[in-house]
């Protein structure tokens, strides 16, 4: 017989080897997925870890790295921290739409004046409209003990229809035509968060990303609230009786996390998306817990994951357009990331043991 067997304690050398297991495992049945669609694995994993990087086009795919990867480590590094407490914010996505729209409709509403003091009004538009989404889970679990994974992931599709509303509606282009979306911000100079070096990929979404690592880092070992989190989340007891007050660190957490998720919706609308639309929202908010899990829900972990998680979106991209793959097995393939990594993250504190059952 088979059996799990309890570690006497966490198993460290499992705990990081776990993601780099995971990725291995990932590209193997990935190949395999792509084999039973009719392409050659070989060449599709290359395709996809290999092209942006080194490829022949990779001057125009390397910039795109940071675009791409900076939305998924800000809203992760958000949702870290509270996964490291055991508060559950699953709704991200939500709040990195909210994010999007109060910075967009901050910066619309000043069109076409021009003035350096947009941008940063958006900016905080944005950090305030995700802040205030992650509240409303956060509030309820306080005072009324609801569940936040639920509340939080139930809004998501509140703020899409919020989303929908606001590109037919409020935000609509009068002069788009009676197409649905906004006026597009990178065409307005003070709305429009442009690359910091040109061709780089660099502008002020990637720099927030690197901010909020360090606060991230500074924060869980060099702060006593980083302690205090480390601690709810490793053993709630001792918390308590540590004097850790439960509902602050609730508010602190989802609040934290919905901040950063809504500066990355805010970034992303006045920088590579440009406008307020009805399908924004590409699912960076449900991949960052992907992102923030294949960190280890360590700042230095998660910025590491977003480039990987960065580098299959890009490759996903190039395979779907040189290869043919349809872009729901990229998805798949993406998925399975996560799959694999809480399968073998099973092997921390436990281990399997072989033997014949034993008769009574």
């Amino acid at each position: 017989m088979i059996r799990l067997e309890k570690r006497p304690q966490p198993s460290q050398a499992f705990s990081w080897a776990t993601p780099l297991l995971a990725v291995l495992a990932t590209m193997f049945f990935g190949g395999l997925l792509f084999a039973a669609l009719g392409k050659d694995p070989v060449s599709s994993i290359i395709t996809i870890f290999w092209e942006p990087l080194f490829g022949s086009n990779a001057f125009y795919y390397r910039p795109q790295l940071l675009i791409k990867g900076a939305p998924l480590v800000l809203i992760a590094i958000g949702l870290s921290l509270g996964f490291k407490a055991g508060i559950w914010n699953i709704g991200a996505e939500g709040q990195y739409i909210i994010g999007a729209i109060f910075g967009a409709a901050v910066g619309l509403a000043f069109y076409p004046a021009q003035s350096v003091f947009i941008f940063p009004l958006m900016i905080l538009a944005g950090a305030l409209g995700g802040w205030l989404w992650a509240m409303i889970p956060a509030v309820l679990k306080v005072k009324f003990g609801t569940n936040e994974i639920l509340v939080s992931l139930m809004l998501v599709y509140v703020a899409e229809q919020f989303l929908a509303s606001m590109a037919l509606g409020v935000l609509k282009n009068p002069e788009g035509f009676g197409f649905p979306g906004s006026r597009n911000l990178q065409q307005y100079a003070s709305a429009h968060n442009g690359e910091l070096i040109a061709g780089s990929g660099m502008h002020w979404g990637v720099v927030a990303a690197f901010i909020a690592v360090i606060f991230a880092y500074v924060l869980l070992a060099r702060h006593r609230l980083g302690f205090a989190i480390r601690v709810t989340g490793e053993a709630p007891r001792a918390a308590k009786f540590s004097g850790v007050n439960p509902t602050r660190l609730v508010l602190f957490c989802m609040g934290t996390s919905g901040l950063l998720a809504g500066l990355a919706g805010m970034f992303e609308v006045a920088g590579p998306a440009g406008q307020i639309t009805i399908d924004f929202n590409v699912g960076y908010g449900f991949t960052a817990i992907i992102v923030a899990f294949l960190g280890r829900l360590h700042p230095i972990g998660i910025l590491l994951a977003g480039g990987l998680m960065a580098l299959t979106y890009i490759g996903g991209d190039i395979a779907q357009s040189q290869l043919g793959l349809p872009a729901a097995a990229i998805q798949v393939f993406q998925g399975m990331l996560l799959f694999f990594l809480l399968a073998f993250d099973l092997f921390t504190n436990y281990r399997l043991r072989f033997g014949h059952r034993e008769v009574a």
